[in-house]
């Protein structure tokens, strides 16, 4: 149901410049906004896309202009949590998930599912599993032998809970999930295959962790591999055999942590970081994209490059590296004149020889 920006205003707390009727019935990006959608512009460097933005109304931060555009504003304190309470409010309502056994589903005589859990359709659940009160197993999930889904939990369609592994309270996974697949070892024979050396461990998730689609947890070699409680890891990222995430970190998408690695808390891994095995990261360490930690790092440091380091001598690398090609034509013209000046003191030498 459309609302006007008064209604809106009273939502968020904001206050309202141009006409308070006008009516928005969505919200959406500054540039894929169309009629009747409302957009946020809190950072000053996407004003550009102002110009060519279809949106009915804006949510500005109190340092915005209002002579910079006709369209009507919600000016907010803080323009990102409004517009996130906008969101909200045009949202539709949470999917039901009806509590039972899907007929379709198969799920072993030993398995323990609650009474208020929902199972969906070609769910398959093995012996000896449990499925903690109010849990969602969408269509088309796994659960295998002896491995535990918490309470509150949401797995969604196509996700894999291997053998003997745990998740904790209000856990969220997306399709394509794998927790317990076999750690990557192998141990190289004399004759130069590759043997498998058989992973016994488990994995833990905690409490509230978040898991995209198509990431992956491995099962740990031996004991297990754990993710804190509360941690969020984006799509496509591989956490490794052994690896312990600590409590609320953030794993950016197709980062990679190596065997037997240790995240503090609050650790961030921005997108297609990559940290070696057996190393320590302290608490609230940012490792920037793409950088390779090859080290342990103390709490704290943010890092970037590859190997990384930290940021300010990374970057006065970046800085220099973008002078290579004049330092090189430098460097040749030196070696010219060098080599000139060598030439003209050998002839120096020669003319004083003779005059002896």
């Amino acid at each position: 149901m459309p609302l006007s920006l008064r209604e809106l205003a009273e939502l968020t707390g904001a206050t309202i410049h141009g006409d308070p009727e006008t009516r928005v019935h969505g919200v959406a990006g500054l540039r894929n906004a169309r009629e009747g959608e409302i957009a946020l512009l809190a950072n000053p460097k996407y004003a550009r896309h102002l110009a060519r933005s279809a949106a009915s109304a804006l949510v500005v931060g109190p340092d915005f202009d209002p002579a910079s555009t006709q369209l009507p504003l919600l000016i907010a304190e803080e323009p990102e949590a409004a517009f996130e309470k906008i969101a909200a409010r045009f949202a539709p309502e949470p999917r039901p998930y009806p509590p039972g056994i899907h007929p379709s589903a198969v799920v072993a005589g030993d398995a323990q599912v609650a009474p208020d859990a929902s199972v969906g359709a070609f769910c398959v659940v093995e012996a000896g599993a449990m499925i903690g009160a109010g849990s969602v197993l969408r269509p088309f999930v796994f659960v295998g032998q002896g491995a535990r889904v918490g309470e509150n939990c949401l797995l969604h369609p196509g996700v894999a809970v291997l053998d003997h592994c745990i998740l904790g309270d209000g856990v969220t996974l997306h399709s394509g999930v794998v927790v317990g697949a076999d750690g990557f070892g192998y141990a190289q024979t004399p004759e130069g295959t590759h043997q498998k050396i058989p992973q016994v461990g488990h994995v833990e998730i905690e409490d509230e962790v978040e898991i995209g689609a198509n990431a992956t947890v491995d099962r740990a070699r031996y004991g297990r591999t754990i993710v804190g409680k509360g941690t969020k890891i984006d799509n496509l990222v591989m956490v490794a055999h052994n690896v312990v995430v600590g409590e609320n970190c953030i794993l950016v998408a197709q980062s990679g942590v190596a065997g037997s690695t240790v995240l503090g808390r609050n650790v961030t891994l921005a997108a297609q970081a990559g940290l070696v095995g057996h190393i320590q990261v302290g608490d609230r360490v940012i490792v920037g994209a793409q950088a390779g930690v090859t080290r342990d790092v103390e709490p704290g440091k943010i890092l970037l490059g590859s190997p990384a380091q930290e940021i300010q001598k990374e970057r006065r690398c970046l800085v220099a590296h973008q002078h290579l090609p004049d330092l090189v034509r430098q460097v040749r013209q030196l070696a010219r004149e060098v080599d000139r000046l060598k030439e003209k003191v050998r002839q120096l030498e020669a003319e004083t020889k003779n005059d002896r």
